[in-house]
């Protein structure tokens, strides 16, 4: 059983804090929300005071955070400098390749393990423990984590050194945008053309146009029972979340010289969604904002 500090126990870090206490492991918790803290308290966390009172006597820190901001301040401001000798850190925060590679620096120079490890599969998948997570650091340092993030999730995939799993979260997550769009553009084709959007599925789910945004997270109801358009698109993975992606895929992209037309115009496309007010709608809802309604 290890000691483990965890910072941010939202709709995400929250359900893996909960797979670590299953798993047998002393789960210390910090949340800027109470509400937060107290549904993984009541799963068997003890409650900290802050993100330092959290790591303190950690062999294990793991932060969910919401951008490289946060990440930067919660490191450098708290983490580094209470943490022991040994101690190992995982971010499975969402951030901008270069933060993430300047707090490993940091954590390196101090003689710390640490891996960027962004998540996908949503808040399904962080509550099943069955997450992919996309790993940067040095094999040393993923060896220490894997135990670890396998308690949280099904696929480990070791992307290379230090902002690899960044790097691999964002050129994700920009496909699976433009896959999005694809799809309810599709599906809104087919309604327009008089094509029943089950007989629509039942062709391009086993055919070439077949992808995750279509067998699992069909944007129309009916055909995946699971999905968030069965529930008006209450959100697994939000169109904010989405277009924070987006846009670091962007800022990537003109930061290294390459051409993402594609993920430029998805990232347009979910501004436009996430400026009417729909922020907090699965991503699959755009296919509302392409239908006209």
């Amino acid at each position: 059983m290890a000691r483990i500090g965890f910072i941010g126990v939202g709709n995400m870090g929250g359900p893996m804090a909960k797979n670590l206490i299953k798993a047998g492991n002393e789960v210390h918790a910090f949340d800027l929300s109470k509400v937060l803290l107290d549904k993984v308290v009541a799963a068997g966390a003890v409650a900290a005071e802050s993100a330092t009172d959290a790591v303190r006597g950690a062999d294990v820190v793991v932060t969910m955070l919401p951008a490289g901001k946060h990440v930067r301040a919660v490191y450098e401001g708290e983490v580094l400098g209470a943490v022991g000798a040994g101690t190992l850190l995982i971010d499975c925060s969402t951030i901008d390749v270069a933060t993430a590679r300047d707090v490993a620096g940091q954590a390196a120079a101090k003689g710390l393990s640490m891996v960027d490890a962004p998540v996908s599969g949503g808040v399904g998948g962080a509550e099943a423990g069955t997450l992919t997570f996309m790993v940067g650091g040095p094999d040393e340092d993923f060896a220490k984590a894997n135990p670890y993030l396998e308690v949280m999730g099904r696929t480990i995939v070791h992307c290379g050194g230090p902002g690899n799993g960044q790097a691999a979260k964002i050129c994700n997550n920009m496909m699976l945008g433009i896959q999005m769009v694809s799809v309810a553009e599709g599906f809104v084709l087919a309604e327009k053309l008089g094509l029943d959007p089950q007989k629509l599925f039942d062709v391009s789910s086993t055919a070439s146009a077949q992808c995750w945004s279509l067998t699992t997270y069909c944007p129309v109801p009916g055909p995946v029972p699971t999905s968030p358009a069965n529930r008006d698109y209450q959100p697994g993975f939000t169109a904010a979340m989405m277009l924070k992606d987006l846009a670091l895929s962007q800022d990537a992209a003109k930061g290294f010289d390459a051409d993402t037309a594609m993920g430029q115009h998805a990232e347009k496309l979910y501004r436009a969604f996430v400026d009417g007010d729909n922020g907090e709608t699965d991503f699959s809802g755009i296919i509302k904002m392409i239908r006209g309604g």
